[in-house]
């Protein structure tokens, strides 16, 4: 396993397993299926209704705590200052710890400033580890970098090959904030895994696909989160760090950019959705 160290020192496995759109009766046995075949970063969020079930399945694991790594994330309907610090508590409760590794603003919706105080309060007092967010555009995370006391650590964004954000490392790092891709095998569409380009490169490292598109993010720098209820494909995502591709390889891949998000988070139509979803 390969890391990306914050800008506070705190370490962070570079490849991480994401339970977003796991039913909840799913994914406490997701969850163990992913430990099993290696998993110790795991990804949750207080809207994906699980937290309680990745809770369960760590604990049940009988691995010690500190050798595991839980991001979640706090809904728009709780940004305010008392809110975020209530948030905090039910989510610690629901994952049965008493630190949570990674917590971030999940939407740019609200009062996130409000927000962002608490969690640099919970920050200060050690009930989380490392602090940041979560869909905010390169402007917006700008306004709350320069006009806050921490400087979120990571931004959990969409990336992947048809939604590239080229150069997003390069923005980030004058902030010393890494990123972290959501989507990173464009939830299957468009037949990414039948890709012609990404075929041959596959063909050629005698890998798959979604190896291939996971190895380019984190030859990147960023933090992937591949998500997947099959155990074949969890041990697949997780053997990525024994191959290298090619500079000429990364290259080609930007071939792939279409500039068509899943989720086109700045636009009003989107705010609104987001905003109507409690």
């Amino acid at each position: 396993m390969d890391y990306v160290t914050l800008s506070n020192g705190v370490k962070v496995p570079q490849l991480g397993f994401g339970v977003f759109q796991i039913p909840p009766q799913n994914t406490k046995k997701a969850v163990e299926d992913a430990i099993s075949a290696g998993y110790r970063h795991f990804d949750t969020a207080q809207a994906y209704y699980n937290e309680s079930d990745v809770g369960q399945a760590i604990a049940d694991s009988g691995i010690p705590r500190e050798e595991f790594f839980i991001t979640t994330k706090i809904w728009h309907s709780h940004h305010s200052y008392e809110d975020a610090k209530k948030a905090c508590e039910e989510s610690l409760e629901k994952l049965q710890t008493d630190y949570i590794d990674l917590y971030l603003i999940h939407q740019n919706i609200g009062d996130v400033f409000a927000t962002w105080r608490a969690f640099e309060e919970l920050y200060e007092e050690g009930k989380v580890k490392a602090i940041g967010v979560s869909n905010f555009t390169p402007a917006r995370f700008t306004n709350l970098a320069l006009n806050s006391k921490i400087t979120p650590m990571v931004n959990q964004i969409e990336v992947n090959p048809f939604y590239q954000q080229d150069g997003i490392e390069e923005f980030y790092k004058k902030f010393d904030t890494k990123v972290e891709a959501w989507g990173p095998l464009a939830e299957g569409r468009d037949n990414i895994f039948k890709n012609p380009l990404l075929s041959k490169i596959a063909e050629y490292h005698d890998k798959s696909v979604a190896q291939v598109i996971l190895r380019w993010l984190t030859q990147r720098g960023i933090i992937v989160f591949p998500k997947s209820v099959k155990v074949e494909r969890m041990e697949e995502n997780f053997n990525i760090f024994d191959f290298e591709l090619t500079d000429g390889e990364m290259k080609e891949i930007k071939s792939l950019q279409t500039n068509e998000p899943i989720a086109n988070i700045d636009t009003p139509e989107f705010v609104e959705m987001i905003s109507n979803f409690k």
